[in-house]
């Protein structure tokens, strides 16, 4: 555990270095969100108070929320196989997956609590604070949003390791970008049509943005339960599917030789 830990520091370190790439990432954040502010405020324009359940308080932090996810891709396994490097990694003192996931979650935590910080102040200033929130409900969040970002970060490293059979698996990292983006992060899933929301409920939409954000909105302690055991159910299957793949991967680098 202290050499995840240490790997989890130093990545960490090693982020804070580059402040310009900070910096150009939060003008871009601010730039998106403006768009997104205007866009609903005009949706909302024609004296709809509510619409599907969101009036436009709701709807505008929910975007917002989602504005300080980072959505960093996972390329390293897939470049390392590439290249051949794959070879070298497997053999260190350490797992090689766990090493990739907690590199990501170092990677991304000092820019979700300085983008955290930014959508805050820009939500506070242009809506106003999130209606009838709680802050005795925050370790309940917490706790979906770290089981969420865990989710899709194995999620991820599963599309990578792909790689041990096709050449490119960046493909299938931009499909499952674009469904994480649109499907649950710029529409809520109410926003779907009827038949589609129980569809999309069952997708990894519901436990990695649509739930943790809608805790945020719109707090209930029966939704939170509902989200923790989907996202359990999600990483006991996941962590299976993808210890299974990566085994079969390593077996066949060492048929080939390497």
């Amino acid at each position: 555990m202290r050499k995840y830990l240490h790997i989890y520091k130093s990545t960490l370190i090693e982020n804070l270095n580059y402040i310009g790439s900070l910096v150009l990432g939060f003008i871009n954040f601010f730039v998106m969100m403006y768009i997104f502010l205007n866009l609903w405020q005009y949706v909302y324009s024609d004296n709809s108070n509510v619409i599907n359940g969101y009036s436009i308080d709701k709807m505008l932090w929910y975007i917002l929320w989602f504005g300080t996810r980072n959505k960093i891709l996972i390329n390293d396994i897939s470049q390392d196989i590439k290249t051949g490097n794959i070879a070298y990694n497997i053999n260190k003192p350490y797992n090689y997956i766990i090493y990739i996931i907690v590199r990501y979650l170092s990677e991304i935590t000092i820019k979700f609590i300085l983008f955290l910080i930014i959508g805050i102040a820009i939500g506070i200033l242009f809506i106003g604070p999130i209606p009838n929130f709680n802050v005795v409900n925050i370790p309940f969040i917490a706790i979906t949003v770290f089981l969420g970002t865990l989710i899709n970060a194995i999620i991820r490293v599963g599309l990578s390791v792909l790689s041990f059979w096709i050449e490119d698996s960046s493909p299938f990292q931009w499909i499952y970008d674009k469904l994480i983006l649109v499907v649950g992060t710029i529409f809520p899933i109410e926003m779907f049509p009827a038949f589609l929301q129980p569809i999309i409920s069952c997708t990894p939409v519901y436990v990695i943005t649509y739930g943790p954000t809608k805790l945020v909105i719109d707090f209930s302690l029966g939704m939170f339960i509902n989200i923790f055991i989907a996202q359990i159910i999600y990483l006991i299957i996941l962590i299976a599917i993808v210890g299974i793949i990566y085994t079969k991967g390593v077996k066949k680098l060492n048929v080939s030789g390497g």
